[in-house]
């Protein structure tokens, strides 16, 4: 997939005040500081799109972007970031559950991960969740490009075979860099195929 035009379309405070159209969304969601913005931005070519900020925990709303026109981007607020108070992180919480549950065009979820680090509890518990809630879901491991190409391979493999003590199957996964562009073709491939399948009926918003 060539991504041609993104633009952005609005910042919900709550899902009902997402946009109204059908189209197929793709939500980005990780801990603060994964490195989310600056791969949205690799991956729709567009320096400025999503704001990146050397202060972590700044997205507080449900970001769309319409990408070709055709689907939504959706950048959501990360999970977990300790320097918020209780009452934002309950109340980001509740958004961020909000909106996967009931959001019918979410077509899946890229949990970003960053794969300098072994497997963190809070995102565990995140994939558990979404796994049993039956949300469809892939990871996006960001950061390559701070670790030999060897290293972030063994890394990746390491950190889903841990899943294996739970997960039956275990999700897609992609090794990314926002940096490098590493990881580009793969990531928009994969929402391409998703958007193929619904264009044929296969694959229905749930």
């Amino acid at each position: 997939m060539i991504i041609k035009n993104s633009e952005f379309t609005i910042s919900a405070p709550t899902v009902s005040k997402c946009p109204e159209d059908n189209k197929p969304e793709y939500a980005f969601i990780g801990r603060s500081n994964v490195g989310k913005s600056s791969l949205i931005n690799m991956l729709c070519n567009h320096k400025g799109l999503a704001k990146t900020s050397s202060k972590p925990g700044k997205t507080l709303l449900i970001n769309h972007f319409i990408i070709n026109k055709e689907w939504y981007l959706v950048d959501l607020p990360g999970y977990g970031y300790a320097k918020n108070s209780k009452s934002v992180r309950a109340k980001l919480e509740q958004m961020i559950a909000q909106y996967i549950l009931q959001r019918k065009q979410l077509m899946n979820v890229f949990v970003l991960i960053d794969i300098r680090h072994e497997q963190q509890t809070i995102d565990r518990e995140f994939i558990d969740w979404l796994g049993k809630s039956n949300v469809p879901f892939s990871i996006i491991f960001t950061k390559a490009d701070k670790l030999t190409a060897g290293r972030a391979k063994s890394n990746a493999l390491l950190w889903m075979k841990k899943l294996e003590d739970t997960w039956e199957e275990l999700p897609p996964y992609f090794i990314t860099s926002a940096e490098k562009k590493t990881g580009k073709e793969e990531v928009l491939d994969y929402i391409e195929s998703i958007n193929a399948n619904i264009q044929q009926g296969l694959e229905k918003p749930h």
